[in-house]
């Protein structure tokens, strides 16, 4: 794919970005492909599938007011290969970008792409998502935490809501999935401080995906206790017996 078919997805997708950008999604996306033939970070190899559920998915959230801002700071937790986190961040040179993984080669390949591209304004984390939140410099101290195919609802509220300042909020990339987990998740997200808004489709043109955007509103601090301690919440998800 060449830079000007990229920035034609990205325009028919309603996606706003500078001139750069497409350029730089396809230095990262050639890095990725590359690494990944020596450890596994995507699953999807097809050029077209991985631009659109790759890059433009991570890039849809930029298209609704208020979800990602351009400046601030936003914690991908459970970034694996970067999604949707390193996107976000090439088209948002403003925002302080703060990716964590439980597993450092995938970190080692995040560094990669960070010194190619001369990336500025990424910091890597190598934690898990429940240990991470405990730590005074990051519990609280986002604006945004998002997070992509990482746990249902109900448990990604434990991993993400601790990391969020009061009136931040978290973002979570969705499928099919969402319409079962909705309820479940309101009720683990007002345990952590946190209010679930109205899930926010996202149209791809030629595409029967069922892709959706969640927020949730960080309102009250997270109470002490949470997250549990590493496992516990996957184990044991909030709000499971909620009627």
């Amino acid at each position: 794919m060449t830079t000007s078919e990229l920035a034609a997805r990205l325009a028919e997708c309603g996606i706003p970005f500078a001139a750069d950008l497409p350029e730089k999604l396809l230095r990262y996306h050639a890095l990725l492909m590359d690494w990944n033939t020596r450890m596994d970070l995507t699953a999807v190899t097809d050029e077209a599938e991985m631009m659109d559920k790759h890059y433009v998915d991570s890039l849809m959230a930029l298209k609704e007011p208020g979800l990602i801002p351009r400046e601030g700071s936003l914690i991908d937790v459970g970034t694996g290969a970067g999604v949707p986190g390193m996107p976000l961040a090439l088209a948002c040179p403003d925002l302080k970008v703060t990716l964590m993984d439980a597993q450092q080669k995938r970190l080692t390949f995040l560094q990669a792409v960070i010194d190619e591209l001369h990336v500025a304004n990424v910091t890597l984390v190598h934690r898990r998502a429940e240990d991470g939140a405990r730590d005074i410099d990051l519990r609280e101290q986002f604006d945004v935490a998002v997070a992509r195919a990482v746990a249902p609802l109900s448990v990604l509220s434990e991993y993400l809501l601790p990391f969020v300042k009061v009136g931040g909020q978290a973002v979570c990339w969705k499928g099919p999935a969402l319409a079962e987990e909705l309820h479940q998740g309101r009720r683990a997200a007002f345990l952590l401080g946190g209010q679930a808004g109205e899930p926010v489709p996202c149209a791809f043109p030629g595409r029967e995906w069922q892709h959706q955007l969640l927020p949730f509103k960080k309102v009250a601090k997270t109470a002490r206790q949470y997250p549990r301690k590493a496992g516990t919440p996957s184990k044991s998800p909030l709000g499971v017996n909620a009627k």
